[in-house]
């Protein structure tokens, strides 16, 4: 087997946060390249878990890495939000002691050149999933310049958003990320300690496989679910998807959903399905920013989800 190619972050605060799903079911519905499930499974001699992976390559090195633990391993294809939804079907929620989401892109498709995801990748893609009709070409090539503004300002928080997506739509076409990423190199902002095109990246990745959507989705199926006894846990790497996990978690520990303006609680102030724990996101200690750089921004926030009786 050739040497693992991605650490997985936070792999210790992962570790501990499942600890108390000693028995039950964990979903990885990022399983990636098996970093995060080896562990959750060599911690938890009792525990089952279930993957969930749309990349082909992913999924068939995943396969050979936990054969260790394959009478405990099942592993779907699929986008993580339906799929998650049928293994409830399948198992029942009551069997679900943990869903983890390690949102973002994998090191080992950050480094695959051919995967467009690079600054220095010669083709441009971003798929997750390389047979999903919406590639970065299309995105950057065809896309209204309107509309590219709209991404690059709601999804990359790009602060000369008008500038680029005008530059994007004047040089174009583009066929590979290298081109696009010098192209706008000039015009993106700078003073932090990343590529100049990066949030311009990040930006088309994200309209590319519906990132956002897709995490909305997932909370969407955990609190349908409403798991009688579950750790929800999930890392981001930008403050967007973490805005949206940090507002979902809220609501979900509101006892009382009254209209601000009410004048007395009428709801029964008992709406709350857990907690989370703790409230502020968990971050990488001192050694692991220091052997994984892109630990760094990865945040994770955890919710003990509780619905005995609902």
């Amino acid at each position: 087997m050739q040497n693992i190619p991605h650490i997985p972050v936070l792999y210790r605060e992962v570790t501990e946060a499942f600890s108390g799903c000693e028995a039950g079911i964990v979903v990885d519905c990022t399983m990636g390249y098996g970093g995060h499930s080896s562990l959750l499974l060599e911690a938890n001699p009792k525990l089952r878990l279930v993957g969930i992976d749309q990349d082909e390559t992913a999924i068939r090195f995943s396969t050979e890495r936990l054969a260790p633990f394959a009478e405990r391993v099942e592993i779907r294809k699929g986008r993580f939000s339906a799929v998650l939804e049928t293994i409830v079907r399948d198992y029942g929620a009551e069997q679900i002691r943990g869903v983890l989401a390690d949102i973002g892109v994998s090191s080992l498709q950050l480094d695959e050149k051919d995967r467009g995801f690079s600054f220095e990748s010669e083709t441009l893609d971003m798929r997750m999933d390389p047979s999903a009709p919406l590639d970065a070409a299309t995105v950057v090539n065809t896309y209204a310049e309107a509309e590219l503004e709209r991404i690059l300002r709601d999804y990359g928080e790009v602060p000369n958003a008008r500038k680029i997506a005008q530059v994007i739509a004047t040089q174009r076409p583009f066929t590979s990320a290298k081109a696009l990423a010098e192209a706008v190199r000039p015009f993106a902002p700078r003073g932090k300690k990343i590529h100049p095109a990066t949030l311009v990246m990040q930006a088309i990745r994200i309209e590319v496989n519906d990132e956002l959507g897709e995490l909305n989705r997932l909370l969407d199926v955990c609190e349908r679910a409403c798991f009688p006894e579950a750790v929800i846990g999930i890392i981001s790497f930008h403050s967007l998807e973490d805005r949206i996990v940090k507002q979902r978690f809220a609501q979900w520990s509101r006892n009382c959903i009254c209209p601000s303006d009410a004048m007395r609680c009428t709801c029964g102030n008992d709406h709350a399905i857990g907690r989370p724990r703790p409230k502020k996101p968990i971050t990488a200690r001192s050694d692991e920013l220091k052997e994984n750089p892109r630990s760094r921004s990865a945040k994770l926030r955890l919710f003990e989800m509780n619905c005995h009786g609902r």
